[in-house]
């Protein structure tokens, strides 16, 4: 009989993308998921009984180039220690900048760190205050950015830009386009900021339910919209009761939604577009430090778990939620080797644990949800190593509900 190096025993294995949602040991050896199975050998054992086991979350939205921008957290700690095996910076580098993200970031950080370079060619700086300087079409350079893509395979999965009332009422179309032939060219896709960012040029800004029809018709299949339960005014859903058509339209032909966490989720806004059907694909932090300031995370109050666990309050059941937060995500990156628990593939892994209780969840409003039960992460393992997380920016989903 096989001696495995690892066999994580005991758990409820939940990996939606071959259908499994029941008790199995996980089997690891050089790295690599070697088996699924009962009563598997091993040289070392992880007991996760009452736990969940899933592939590693995926979190498709993070901002961190820390040092470099304003507003950069440190990648273990929006990774490993937070759950995520895989990150993915959006838009924090540019291809004048990606040099320094590699070296500094993708490399020295136990997770696996990827990123949607920004289609600017400085990425960001600080936040979106410095939008005039360096997000206009001069800084824009297509040929720049698919040269780099095509140097960094591995780690460059696409381009961040933006489709909100700024970019619009500042350049038209200009940059967007850019963006548009950036993803033709190179066949990856695009993760699009939605509701608006960039400071607006009030005699030009755009009726506000006319940004998303605007730059709808240029996205692809497999294109990304940002922030799909955002409650600014010239975001995906609106302030209307009603869900636009366009968005079922657009979900229909295959672009695809981004919680992106952030500042601006809305209870309000998600139980609208959930009552009409429409959830996310992939669930994402966007997790950043403070806009207007330099390397501060105090007012930080939200986590990828906590994203999680404010879905299956809303009523998202179990397997979609992991789904969105690992097969998806991992489909988004054009990876298989992570996303799925079969055998061949990385042996990165996340074991959540969730708690019973009565918590208290706010969201970028202060409206406040109570939620039965929260996710947390209990041990990732990277490549096959165990690591226990610190949770340190898990402040929504560590502290209880008061009041």
């Amino acid at each position: 009989m096989v001696e495995h190096d690892l066999v994580i025993t005991g758990g409820r294995v939940v990996d939606p993308a071959q259908g499994i949602d029941r008790r199995l040991d996980v089997a690891i050896k050089a790295g690599r998921i070697a088996a699924l199975g009962e009563n598997l050998r091993a040289k070392r054992r992880l007991d996760a009984d009452g736990k969940i086991v899933c592939p590693g979350l995926i979190d498709l939205h993070v901002h961190v180039y820390e040092w470099v921008t304003n507003f950069g957290l440190n990648a273990d700690d929006t990774g490993v220690n937070a759950g995520a095996t895989t990150i993915v910076d959006q838009g924090s580098t540019g291809a004048w900048t990606y040099g320094g993200f590699k070296a500094y970031v993708i490399e020295r950080a136990r997770t696996d760190v990827r990123a949607f370079v920004s289609i600017n060619l400085m990425g960001a700086l600080k936040g979106g205050t410095e939008a005039e300087r360096l997000h206009n079409p001069q800084m824009v350079d297509v040929d720049e950015l698919a040269a780099l893509a095509q140097a960094d395979p591995v780690h460059i999965r696409g381009f961040k830009c933006h489709g909100e009332s700024g970019t619009l009422s500042n350049w038209g179309l200009a940059v967007f386009e850019q963006a548009v032939e950036a993803g033709r060219r190179t066949g990856l896709p695009l993760y699009v900021h939605t509701g608006e960012l960039f400071p607006v040029d009030e005699a030009r800004r755009p009726e506000k339910r006319s940004v998303l029809p605007t730059i709808l018709p240029l996205l692809k299949p497999g294109d990304v919209l940002a922030h799909v339960y955002s409650s600014m005014p010239d975001g995906i859903a609106g302030e209307g009761e009603r869900v636009p058509a366009w968005v079922h339209e657009a979900k229909a032909r295959g672009v695809r939604f981004d919680i992106g966490y952030g500042i601006n989720f809305s209870y309000r806004i998600a139980r609208r577009m959930i009552a009409e059907g429409i959830y996310p694909d992939t669930i994402s932090s966007d997790l950043h430090g403070d806009f207007y300031s330099f390397h501060d995370e105090r007012k930080l109050d939200y986590s990828l778990c906590g994203a999680m666990t404010r879905l299956l309050a809303l009523g998202m059941p179990l397997e979609r939620v992991v789904e969105a937060a690992t097969a998806t995500p991992a489909a988004i990156l054009g990876d298989g080797e992570i996303g799925a628990l079969k055998p061949g593939m990385k042996a990165n892994l996340t074991v959540l644990e969730e708690l019973p209780g009565d918590w208290l969840l706010r969201d970028g409003s202060g409206e406040a949800l109570r939620a039965a039960s929260r996710l947390m992460p209990a041990q990732v393992v990277m490549a096959g190593e165990p690591i226990i997380p610190s949770n340190r920016l898990l402040r929504d989903v560590c502290e209880p509900a008061r009041g």
